[in-house]
């Protein structure tokens, strides 16, 4: 087993040796430096241990609110920053994203970028050290999930293999060869994985890569020709063949309460097929998981935090909100005396169409009963522990209200709680700054399901009206029926001129996945990224990939910037 917290100084100095014995050779004198193979030797299975610890480590990145979460998600149509009076400008690097006007000289492009390639090196730096052949595989998981990534981003990816002289500028793979390249690295290194027993997805095992694999077949086409993805139907058959496999093995099921799958005490659900494992107050390589509460609520969300109860900024459109099959909660007519305060977390009827609409009770009653706080989306009046109705910083009803400032600028009476808020993982009390105890979710069982029955769907169109087990429209109803919402009387892939269409795999996905680092890259696949959406007018084709950092063009010639940045 991986011991994340376990990486000590002793860890550091190997790293250090990694680094520095790539990069020169034995000269036999004195203050001479170790060759690779002498390093390795020194190391010792144990040492090339730490340094594949080290390359898990690496994935605490994934947590940030200005990470791969942001690139996936506020630049989607499930998330944005409103600017609100002068917070959250921050020069406008948050509305760019949403309204697609971004360029090669963002912060965020640069950071998710050099955080991947991180990942991508020091797993590489793994199979110099003569590692055992499972810690070889697990390195190389680890790599194609961070050229997966890359891939996705900016469409290319810089490679080494150990051994590759340092001084030289990497390869770079791009399109279907690059696509390509991450299979068959995963194909080969499965067979020496362990098998998922589904309490070890807190390592690369069987499952973790047989996912990344079929997501890899099923975007394939996507990277080779963006503006109009393609599906060979080869590569589908592998997509049912391998997901399949992973739900006949019956080692995952659906959690009966949504949100027990992000929770603090999350560390056994059964939907996880790999996650980052945290411990409640261990700051050491911690994900940051509290993030993702604090980057939503409102400064006053929980009383006993108040000012700090959160960092009043992230929401979601209406719009999207909507796609669960609401009506009610956002019309303007709950807009009463200039908040919105017409419905609430008392009274939303909404809530009762989809357990993933949160806002019951039941779906966290721990942090009901110690704050009021409900878990999934936040809307209308909020209410503390005691059923008293909260107020905002300015005395105002903290009412949350779906309508924002159509250029994201917010500067009215109401400016610090406009936009619904989103609790995909509910608040751990014990550590409410952090570390939080929450695991981070990266793979989940359900990814799995759905995807079968996407690449059903595309096979044959007559599976979104086959309700039986095993076919598409099925497999979603199943999943539905566990989330306590209606079964679909079909479904088709998706509605290019509503993308929010309820019976559709698309918006079943968005209902599913929200909040997960996944909308963008599902967006893209269905051919609707550039669709316009609320509060982002206009779009151009080039945003179907972001643009290579300035900083990584100028550090390797071999990279080259996407068409139109």
């Amino acid at each position: 087993m991986i011991h994340y917290k376990k990486i000590t100084k002793m860890a550091l100095l190997f790293l250090a040796v990694g680094v520095m014995a790539g990069c020169t050779k034995l000269n036999g004198k004195l203050n001479g430096t170790l060759s690779t193979s002498q390093a390795a030797a020194a190391l010792g299975p144990a040492g090339t241990g730490y340094l594949l610890a080290g390359a898990y480590a690496d994935l605490t990145f994934l947590a940030g609110q200005d990470q791969l979460f942001s690139l996936e998600e506020n630049t989607a149509d499930e998330s944005l920053v409103p600017t609100r009076g002068g917070d959250w400008d921050d020069n406008g690097v948050w509305r760019v994203l949403h309204n697609h006007t971004w360029d090669a000289n963002h912060g965020q492009l640069l950071s998710v970028f050099n955080n991947l390639n991180k990942l991508n090196f020091d797993a590489t730096n793994v199979l110099g050290y003569n590692p055992t052949p499972a810690q070889a595989a697990q390195a190389k998981v680890l790599r194609a999930y961070a050229l997966f990534y890359l891939l996705d981003l900016y469409g290319q990816f810089p490679i080494r293999n150990p051994g590759d002289n340092l001084l030289l500028a990497p390869d770079v793979k791009a399109g279907a060869e690059a696509a390509d390249f991450i299979i068959s690295e995963l194909t080969a290194a499965v067979a020496d994985l362990p098998a998922a027993t589904g309490s070890n997805a807190n390592i690369a095992n069987k499952d973790v890569a047989n996912t990344l694999l079929m997501k890899c077949y099923l975007q394939k086409g996507t990277f080779a020709n963006r503006a109009a993805p393609t599906f060979d139907p080869a590569d589908l058959a592998k997509v049912v063949s391998i997901g399949t496999a992973i739900i006949a093995s019956n080692t995952y099921s659906y959690s009966p309460n949504y949100f027990d799958n992000f929770s603090p005490n999350n560390h056994g659900t059964k939907e996880a097929i790999f996650m980052y494992p945290n411990t409640g107050g261990v700051s050491t390589n911690h994900a940051g998981t509290e993030a993702r509460w604090n980057m939503t609520l409102h400064y006053n969300s929980w009383d006993k935090q108040a000012p700090n109860a959160g960092w009043n900024g992230f929401s979601t459109i209406s719009d999207f909100y909507n796609s669960f099959g609401a009506t009610t909660a956002t019309l303007a007519s709950n807009r009463v005396g200039g908040f919105f305060t017409g419905v609430g977390a008392k009274n939303n009827a909404d809530t009762l169409l989809d357990q993933r609409l949160g806002g019951r009770t039941t779906s966290n009653l721990t942090d009901y009963q110690t704050s009021g706080i409900r878990s999934g989306f936040l809307i209308g009046q909020q209410y503390d522990e005691t059923g008293a109705a909260e107020k905002d910083r300015k005395g105002n009803p903290l009412a949350f209200d779906p309508a924002i400032a159509a250029d994201m600028k917010e500067t009215g009476t109401n400016l610090e709680i406009t936009g619904i808020r989103v609790i995909k993982y509910p608040p751990d009390y014990n550590h409410y700054g952090g570390p939080a105890n929450n695991n981070l979710m990266i793979f989940r069982y359900p990814d799995v399901v759905l995807m079968v029955a996407e690449a059903k769907l595309r096979i044959d169109a007559s599976e979104g009206t086959n309700n039986a087990p095993g076919h598409a429209l099925g497999m979603v109803n199943d999943l539905r029926a566990a989330r306590s919402a209606a079964p679909l009387p079909s479904i088709t892939l998706v509605n290019t001129s509503n993308i929010y269409a309820v019976n559709t795999l698309l918006a079943e996905r968005g209902r599913e996945f929200y909040w997960e680092s996944l909308r963008r890259t599902d967006l893209e696949r269905f051919g609707v990224y550039n669709t316009i959406w609320q509060y982002k007018p206009t779009d151009d084709p080039k945003n179907l990939l972001f643009p290579v950092p300035s900083q990584a063009l100028a550090a390797n010639p071999n990279l080259k910037q996407n068409p139109g940045y």
